[in-house]
């Protein structure tokens, strides 16, 4: 049977040419992906009250929902592509309900304050590298697809496992999309019927950082047909996605994943900051996510910081060995000039 990927560009396609390091970087542009990215990006959406928000330990790092009179707010989007959504009193604060407090035990992390190294080297960064579930979309994709499926509990169990780093993440992925084995036509009709939700601050800080001529990396241990769209809404290149590819038969049957791409494996990820590094000529590489695997980025050659972002999802383990922590993206717009 013929294995036949949705999307044949390679992971590394685009992100061969050099850019001289020592004199000034232009800024980074958008190239207009294929027509298909295009007519899934305007599913992407704040889904609120129609399902659950993803849930959170219920710990002391867990902040309630505000009064009832702040549970009032318009989310507006810039593109067109978007209407604008209403969160009204009736339905929960979905921000507010996805924050994780500075309260209690994660008041206690010391890297929640960042040193002058940790700023500077942001402010000083090539490029910054994103993970892409419970980071800048709320939701984790596979657990997405996999409820959609209808193997979600047993799913999500593995992705646990693999977030916290008790697992090779090889492992995890290939038991999870053997639960699922989800066919062309149940991804994109999860992709119709449960758009990524872009976590909030996440489109400003992109534009902050283009706006200091950083570049924005999506890398991921996702699948890439899942991850266009949101790149596509947030203005970041398909050429700079790297993430897992999805495997179809030629009547569009689940046939596997690509074992080539590196984030298929525990470690990938440092390998992907190192292959960025390399082709772009980049000297400084942030990457930002909440898992052991965007931890495992932060290698010799790979990622020069790592910046754990708890806004989503508290992993203790993973913010205890950050070089910062931080609950909102607002906190690094404010340390960019």
């Amino acid at each position: 049977m013929a294995q036949l990927p949705v999307d044949t560009t390679s992971s590394w396609s685009g992100i061969s040419g050099s850019r001289n390091s020592v004199g000034p970087r232009s800024p980074l542009r958008f190239k207009s992906p294929d027509a298909g990215a295009h007519g899934m990006a305007d599913l992407i959406c704040l889904r609120a009250g129609l399902r659950s928000s993803p849930s959170l330990p219920r710990s002391s790092s867990t902040r309630a929902p505000p009064p009832a009179s702040q549970s009032q707010v318009t989310v507006r989007f810039t593109s067109p592509l978007f209407c604008c959504a209403k969160l009204c009193k009736s339905r929960p604060l979905l921000a507010a309900a996805l924050e994780v407090s500075k309260d209690g035990s994660s008041a206690d992390l010391a890297n929640s304050l960042p040193c002058k190294g940790a700023v500077e080297t942001l402010r000083s960064a090539d490029a910054v590298c994103f993970d892409v579930d419970s980071t800048v979309i709320l939701d984790e994709g596979i657990d997405e697809l996999a409820d959609f499926c209808g193997a979600g509990k047993a799913v999500a169990e593995w992705t646990a496992k693999a977030m916290t780093g008790t697992v090779p993440f090889e492992e995890a992925l290939a038991a999870r999309l053997s639960l699922i084995k989800p066919s062309l036509s149940q991804v994109e009709e999860c992709l119709k019927k449960r758009p990524p939700r872009i976590s909030p601050g996440m489109a400003d800080l992109v534009k902050k950082l283009k706006s200091n001529n950083i570049d924005v990396f999506l890398v991921s241990g996702g699948f890439r047909q899942m991850i266009k769209p949101v790149a596509f809404e947030l203005g970041i290149p398909p050429e700079n996605i790297i993430a897992n590819q999805l495997l179809f038969g030629t009547s569009g049957e689940y046939a596997g994943f690509d074992p080539a791409e590196p984030t298929s494996r525990s470690g990938g990820k440092a390998k992907a900051v190192q292959q960025i590094k390399k082709d772009r000529g980049y000297k400084i590489v942030v990457m930002i996510g909440d898992g052991a695997t965007d931890l495992e980025a932060r290698q010799p050659g790979g990622a020069d910081l790592f910046i754990c972002y708890a806004g989503v999802q508290m992993r203790e383990p993973v913010a205890a060995e950050a070089d910062w922590v931080v609950f909102y993206f607002q906190e690094l717009i404010t340390k960019l000039p």
